[in-house]
């Protein structure tokens, strides 16, 4: 009966002990998840003193894994404070508890986080080492003793450990082996299906970057960055540090590849971008730090509390042995003292260096800011001036060609030399023309100025300037127009002239003893709206189906034989696709190589329908409407040459004109001469034509005045009409487009004064 009691008892005890074992443990569980849940809202104190409240239940019953889980966690918060010591010794602690247990998973976290604290504070070669121990435990989860996670959480660390060593094999020039790892994240990649997948697809990008940087292929380096910025921007919300860090150091790289390749004006946004994830980063380190510094004062505080709860404790215990323990435990209490003073300095210290660095960089950021916005203004004033510069010269050599081409008693060798040379000063005034056009593409200041248009005079106008260049090419020009397309329609004809021009002079460099088939198909009519189809077709060398995108980039041109020298900037279809964009349309390409190419596009223009119906009365009653009377027109023009071209153009229109050299004279000629119209010129000694119009039009609103000018002038063009001008022309100028404007401006002055007699 007693031996019964007795083994009842021992068994009641034992059962006693585990149940109070198993209620601990599961207690350290509960700690333990309240604890990561404090850790992941950034709570790091709270965090911090839950953890260790853990790690010594644990260590009351000797419980391994909740002892290894807390030092853990612990080791990842000192991480987050960089206290990489403490932090060391904590994965050193998990690394024991894994080793008992023969938990590889646990095993791989901590040698994967020692080697990021080692890469950091030693060297990367010791780095790697950890990793490659990493990734040898995380290779053999499927057969742990102890297994407390799923087969995603392997994956994960799987790609992270070999994602980092991929990044550390770079850096240490070891390529070979950093490709094979990038590989492997490439295939564990496949079996992962979570937004988290996105991040790793765009680290690794981001690493085969680095890898074509190195080895000099910079294309190949630009791709992999910017598909690395696609992944990341749609995967990751860029709202923390290392998101942001990441964004930095891609676009720092991206900038320097578009450089080496060339691509300055890539180059030149991508480090924009760099600057602006800089600025988030800088203004993220600067917030963490202060949680840090704070979180630190507070772990600092609660160790004292605790150092202090400690000591007072043995305190009162030895008070009654003896005196010699409480010098002892004032000693210790000291030394705790001297050392958070230490620590607290150290800090203290590391926060200053911190911010000095970051007023550094932030004068370095504003200085190159103002760098960059003062090379912007320079490279738009210097595009201004320079075809001022040009454009002048240009009028007078295309100007006097013209007049003397209009000759009928030139031989035929003149005429083939004239010929020669217009076409020459036509060509650099194209070239002109493109490097301004792209100067407003990229500001974005190019907009659409609708005025009625013959369509099928435009065509025909465009075609005639290229006489020259198709009986050097052998080519000829066919036009064909659907009979429905009306005459008069809405529309900016210098923007879909530039367009026809630049697709049709596309056709003839690439076509040698061709056809270039020039149509416009009527899509669909009503009585207000054309829809149009413009159609450039060749049967020239063709485009390689590669090309198609590459040829409507700027600078872009096809390498096809080093032996024939194709002219040009480059820039003619890059412009020609933004003009079209501008109409709301878009270009579209048919080629075959070796089978020539189509251009088309398709716009909506209105129909100018009382233009029509004018056109059809006059026709139909026989009446012809003559501008061609003699009317007096003053040109006010400084450069000799400008004003014979000017004038001679005019004369032979049967215009009277006189001459006058500068604004001063202009407002004097007008008060005291009758005048039906005014060319005016912007640019000129004692008075400028902005000044002279102002004053003119003081004392008579009414005379039309056109601006003519060769600089490419925005306050001009934006606000001619305030100023006071009628209208405004580039010089050089088409002659059609001037005559029509000189007698358009002059119809509408009768037609108001008209209207003024009538109210009077």
């Amino acid at each position: 009966m007693k031996l019964s009691l007795l083994v009842w008892s021992l068994t009641f005890s034992i059962f006693s002990y585990a149940q109070s074992e198993r209620s601990i443990i599961y207690k350290i569980d509960s700690i333990n998840s309240s604890a990561q849940q404090y850790l992941n809202d950034n709570k790091i104190v709270e965090s911090f003193k839950i953890f260790n409240r853990s790690k010594k239940l644990a260590d009351s019953i000797d419980d391994s894994y909740g002892k290894a889980v807390a030092s853990y966690n612990l080791g990842k918060i000192y991480m987050k404070m960089h206290a990489f010591e403490d932090a060391e010794r904590s994965f050193r602690i998990v690394l024991g508890q894994a080793n008992k247990l023969n938990n590889n998973f646990l095993l791989a976290q901590s040698y994967l986080n020692l080697g990021q604290i080692t890469e950091q504070t030693k060297s990367t070669s010791l780095a790697i080492v950890y990793l490659e121990k990493a990734l040898s435990n995380i290779s053999k989860c499927d057969v742990d003793s102890n297994n407390t996670y799923d087969e995603s959480e392997c994956y994960d660390i799987s790609m992270n450990i070999r994602t980092k060593l991929s990044e550390y094999y770079l850096k240490v020039n070891d390529d070979k082996k950093a490709i094979s790892n990038l590989l492997q994240v490439e295939k564990l990649l496949i079996r992962k299906r979570d937004p988290q997948s996105m991040y790793y697809k765009g680290y690794i990008n981001y690493l085969y970057g680095i890898y074509y940087e190195k080895e000099g292929f910079y294309n190949s380096a630009i791709e992999k960055y910017n598909i690395a910025i696609s992944y990341l921007m749609s995967g990751v919300k860029n709202d923390n540090l290392e998101i942001n860090t990441i964004y930095s150091k891609i676009y720092k790289r991206l900038s320097n590849s578009y450089a080496m390749a060339n691509k300055n004006g890539e180059a030149y946004k991508a480090l924009l971008q760099y600057n602006n994830f800089t600025e988030k980063m800088l203004e993220e380190v600067k917030n963490n730090n202060e949680v840090i510094t704070m979180s630190r004062l507070s772990i600092e505080d609660y160790k004292n509390r605790l150092s202090s709860a400690k000591s007072e404790e043995l305190y009162q215990i030895q008070k009654a042995n003896n005196m010699k323990t409480i010098n002892l435990i004032i000693v210790f209490a000291l030394i705790l003292l001297v050392i958070s003073i230490l620590v607290l300095y150290r800090s203290y210290a590391s926060n200053r260096r911190l911010t000095a660095y970051l007023a550094n960089q932030n004068k370095e950021l504003e200085v190159a800011r103002k760098e960059a916005v003062k090379s912007s203004e320079m490279k738009s004033k210097f595009i201004s001036n320079v075809t001022h510069e040009l454009r002048t010269p240009l009028y007078g050599v295309v100007g006097i060609t013209s007049l003397l081409l209009e000759k009928n008693n030139l031989n035929s060798k003149d005429n083939k030399l004239l010929s020669s040379l217009k076409f020459s000063g036509d060509y650099l005034l194209n070239l002109v023309n493109e490097v301004l056009q792209f100067s407003k593409v990229e500001s974005e200041k190019l907009e659409l100025k609708l005025t009625t248009i013959n369509i099928r005079d435009l065509i025909k106008n465009n075609i005639s300037s290229f006489s020259y260049r198709l009986q050097e090419t052998n080519n000829l020009i066919k036009v064909s127009i659907d009979e429905d397309v009306p005459n008069y329609v809405k529309c900016d004809s210098v923007r879909l002239s530039q367009v026809l021009l630049n697709l049709i002079g596309n056709s003839i460099k690439f076509t040698e003893s061709g056809i270039i088939y020039v149509r416009i198909k009527t899509l669909n009519l009503n009585n207000n709206k054309a829809h149009l189809r413009f159609e450039v077709e060749d049967n020239g060398l063709g485009i390689p189906k590669d090309k198609f995108e590459a040829i409507f980039e700027n600078f872009s041109q096809l390498d096809r034989n080093m032996n024939i020298n194709y002219q040009g900037t480059g820039l003619g279809l890059s412009i020609s696709k933004r003009i079209v964009e501008l109409f709301g349309s878009q270009i579209e390409l048919e080629s075959e190589e070796g089978e020539g190419a189509k251009f088309s596009f398709n716009v909506t223009l209105d129909i100018d329908n009382e233009k029509q119906i004018s056109e059809t009365n006059e026709q139909s009653s026989g009446k012809i409407v003559d501008f061609k009377k003699k009317f007096n027109i003053l040109i006010a023009e400084d450069n000799k040459i400008n004003q014979i071209v000017t004038k001679n153009l005019l004369k032979r229109q049967n215009y009277s004109c006189n001459v006058v050299e500068n604004g001063e004279d202009a407002v004097e000629f007008v008060k005291n001469n009758y005048l039906d119209l005014i060319l005016m010129d912007i640019n000129m000694p004692k008075m400028d034509g902005i000044k002279a119009t102002e004053l003119i039009r003081e004392f008579n609103p009414n005379i039309p005045i056109i601006a003519l000018t060769a600089a490419d002038i925005d306050y001009v063009r934006t606000n001619y009409n305030e100023i006071g001008f009628s209208g405004i022309l580039t010089k050089p100028f088409d002659n059609i487009e001037f005559f029509q404007m000189i007698e358009t401006k002059i119809k509408e002055s009768r037609a108001d004064e008209k209207n003024a007699l009538k109210v009077s």
